[in-house]
């Protein structure tokens, strides 16, 4: 017995120290920092890990799509060495996903999971010079220290300090750049009176009363409103926050931006802004932010959201008044001299060219005036498209961006005198979708930015981009065809290293399917980028099914970015050819295309959807084909159903607009569709407009009803507007023949649940083939596991049904 249990002694000592072995030899290897991980950081009950699943015979299938991790939220350490960042996992029999941190050098390699917790930890930022980390979990803020090495690092969320003991819960913060105190996004009481408001024996009344518009948005009733507030820290012997710091953000504490302000405003605004539309200036002493200060129908018919400059030590907010639409994305140089935004230039107008704008700061002198922003300038006067979420470079001389330019997006960069034209970085040999460098450094004298990327081939991960060193064909992501474009190419060489592979092992394990670009002509001449995607293993020799997309929007791009809700590699992978026409009113083709569709939805952009399917179906290796659409794509699937002269042979139609007169009565956001509907040709043929007849304001300037201009309404006299109503798909239904799938959520209030339930109807009472699917606690988009799951599993029933 004594011999067994030394052999038994001998072999855990040889175990161990494989282990050991792999850990110096290997760090980079996934097992070997599993091991470690969990030998450091034991997993709470509820834990999400990567899902243990693998393709059969290659094949993507919505299980597969579900279950790819989605990181998010990239944040580079103080020296510059290594990336924070999260990955979110999705469990399909729980339900939920759950957000956990991870970190990896910033070169990519040395990836290691920090935390292994059941709850989501969100928002995490370096703290105390890359010491510790202050995140987000259960709606407060949380401080923990990182422990051990390098690879075999952990955070040591068991001793982490509760710093903040906020009731109404934090969605988002952001430390000053000092560390010494947290601006913070939390909820306040909206103007909606509860019943028990008035009649305090009725508290357990649920009604919703209102008195004006903006009563509900997106998907919920509005009975909070966004707020942010900024507090201090409470330091310890250090200077830092610690354990004496514990629930130093509490509401006694903590001072709201709007404090000063009568009325209930949105900061930051609902429902997709955050807190990056709120800036620190580099020395703490001010805060930059974007505010639409209007309530009520003012706010539901207008886009005028301006910067505000808020000086932290008064409390007072000055203006930097451009008097039109967006004003969003404020970002101080890193010298603390100039301020950038992106702005759109008529009030109304959500898909207006957006344009990337700086003003030189001028800190306040001590009187009432405050700080003061001169100089404001345009940058991109004379670029064809939308610049988005700028990024500084550290000698503040230039700005790095993001655009859709010709059907993918790039990385662009322009001086911040605005001497230059922009000038793209990424080629239009990549067919990528770049998002804005989270990071810019200046390595060997060459710029290096690091960066998000995605493909219609593969989720975001994370990339190098630098800028002077030639490509490097054994590291380079691959390159495509050249795509068209209106902006000229740094004249530097410039390589890209792909960082991450999260989901390279789950991808490996794929068919591939092959994208082609095409230009199609449209019916009056013009070139339309069309994406095709090819099933695997395609044969032009045999016969495949096709599924025709309508975007929705209408305003926006069908590009190279990934999807979870509308995945084209999944559906090719399903055996069908994939088409994405870039019609009329997508938005990486310069303003004239996007805007055509303004006032015209039953016109040309639904004959760019037919000439795509035509051109497609003249080859030999087509047979039957769907058209299938969201929202705005909702909208052209229903007015094809009554148009398409045998052209499809089944529908799809997620949360479509049906009735159009219903539609502009229920929905929320006003301004949207009175402009599309037909007020953006009459604003703009009015030649009072900006006139003291007639000011600058939203769509519809001239027809004025209730006190507020409805250019775009069902009682507008403007030809456009009448047109528009005259063709909205309700009154096509007679000619319905075609078997259609209509599906919607019940939360919906952007295109109201009662558009898909009469559209069903209409189908149902015409005797078409047809199926309603109504997802109860969903809103515009499916996002619950298992409802995603459902949705996809019926969508491909009914394809399969009618195409196969």
């Amino acid at each position: 017995m004594k011999s067994k249990h030394k052999a038994a002694a001998g072999a855990g000592s040889i175990l161990l120290l494989l282990i050991i072995i792999l850990a110096v030899v290997d760090r980079g290897s996934g097992f070997t920092e599993k091991i470690i991980d969990d030998m450091k950081d034991s997993k709470t009950p509820e834990y999400i890990g990567k899902p243990d699943i693998k393709a059969a015979d290659g094949k993507m299938t919505p299980e597969i799509l579900l279950s790819f991790g989605k990181l998010s939220d990239p944040q580079v350490s103080p020296d510059g060495t290594k990336i924070l960042f999260g990955i979110s996992y999705t469990s399909i029999a729980e339900n939920r996903s759950c957000n956990n941190l991870y970190i990896c050098n910033a070169d990519g390699t040395g990836l290691q999971q920090l935390t292994h917790s059941g709850k989501s930890i969100s928002n995490a930022r370096w703290y105390a010079g890359g010491t510790e980390i202050m995140y987000l979990q259960d709606g407060q803020i949380w401080l923990a220290k990182i422990k051990g090495k390098d690879g075999s690092l952990r955070l040591a969320t068991g001793k982490a300090v509760k710093l903040s003991d906020i009731p109404e819960g934090i969605s988002e913060f952001k430390l000053s750049p000092d560390e010494t105190m947290v601006m913070f996004v939390s909820t306040v009481q909206s103007a909606l009176k509860k019943p028990s408001d008035l009649y305090p024996d009725i508290d357990k009344s649920s009604a919703i009363s209102a008195d004006d518009l903006m009563y509900r948005h997106w998907d919920h009733w509005v009975e909070k409103v966004p707020h942010t507030f900024i507090c201090s820290l409470v330091p310890g012997k250090d200077g830092k926050a610690g354990k004496k710091s514990g629930n130093c953000i509490s509401p006694d504490r903590a001072v709201d931006l709007l404090a000063s302000e009568k009325d209930l405003y949105e900061l930051p605004a609902e429902p997709f802004s955050g807190i990056e539309q709120l800036c620190w200036s580099p020395d703490g002493k001010y805060i930059a932010y974007s505010c639409r200060k209007l309530t009520g129908k003012q706010y539901a018919f207008s886009t005028n959201t301006e910067i505000y400059l808020y000086e932290v030590a008064s409390g007072k907010s000055s203006v930097i008044d451009m008097k039109g639409g967006y004003d969003t994305n404020p970002v101080w140089s890193p010298d603390g001299r100039t301020l950038c935004w992106t702005s759109m230039e008529r009030d109304g107008y959500e898909a207006d060219r957006q344009r990337l704008m700086a003003a030189d700061i001028v800190p306040s002198d001590g009187t009432d005036v405050g700080i003061t922003a001169e100089n404001i300038r345009e940058l991109t006067d004379g670029f064809k498209y939308n610049a988005a979420s700028p990024v500084w470079s550290p000698d503040s001389k230039e700005i790095y961006f993001n655009a859709l330019a010709e059907g993918i997006q790039g990385i662009f960069r322009v001086t911040a005198s605005g001497d230059n034209m922009p000038e793209r970085i990424t080629g239009t040999d990549l067919w990528y979708d770049f998002g804005s460098p989270f990071h810019i450094c200046c390595k060997d004298g060459r710029t290096v930015l690091l960066a998000d990327f995605c493909s219609m081939d593969f989720p975001t991960e994370f990339v190098e981009i630098t800028v002077g060193k030639e490509p490097d064909t054994a590291s380079e992501v691959r390159h495509g065809m050249s795509m068209k474009s209106d902006c000229s190419m740094t004249g530097q060489p410039v390589s890209v290293r792909q960082l991450t592979g999260i989901n390279s092992g789950l991808l490996s394990g794929l068919d591939e399917v092959r994208t082609e670009a095409r230009y199609i002509k449209t019916v009056d001449g013009k070139d339309m980028l069309t994406w095709v995607l090819y099933p695997p293993h395609f044969t032009p020799s045999e016969k495949y099914p096709a599924i025709l997309i309508c975007l929705g929007g209408p305003q926006g791009t069908l590009s190279q970015g990934w999807s979870y809700r509308w995945n084209y590699r999944l559906m090719a992978a399903q055996g069908y050819v994939v088409v994405l026409p870039n019609r009329r009113g997508t938005t990486a083709f310069g303003q004239e295309w996007t805007e055509q569709i303004s006032g015209d939805y039953s016109g040309l952009n639904i004959q760019d959807y037919l000439s795509a399917a035509k051109e497609i179906k003249k080859e030999p290796y087509i047979g039957k084909m769907a058209a299938c659409g969201a929202s705005y794509g909702g909208y052209s699937v229903y007015y094809l159903c009554g148009t398409h002269e045998n052209t499809f042979d089944a529908f799809v139609a997620h949360a479509g607009i049906f009735n159009e007169e219903h539609m502009y009565m229920t929905t929320e956001e006003m301004w949207f569709a009175n402009w599309d509907n037909g007020g953006l040709h009459e604003y703009e043929a009015d030649p009072r407009v900006g006139t003291p007849e007639c000011p600058v304001g939203p769509a519809g300037d001239g027809e004025t009803f209730g006190g507020i201009r409805q250019g775009g309404s069902p009682w507008s006299t403007a030809p456009k507007s009448i047109r528009h109503y005259a063709n909205s798909p309700h009154k096509l239904v007679t000619a319905w023949d075609t078997p259609i799938l209509v599906t919607h959520g019940g939360m919906d209030f952007r295109v109201p649940v009662d558009e898909g339930m009469a559209a069903y109807n209409a189908a149902q009472l015409m005797g078409v083939p047809s199926r309603l699917i109504v997802f109860p606690d969903e809103n515009h988009w499916i996002l619950k596991p298992q409802n995603a799951l459902y949705w996809h599993r019926e969508y491909f029933r009914w394809l399969d049904r009618w195409c196969k």
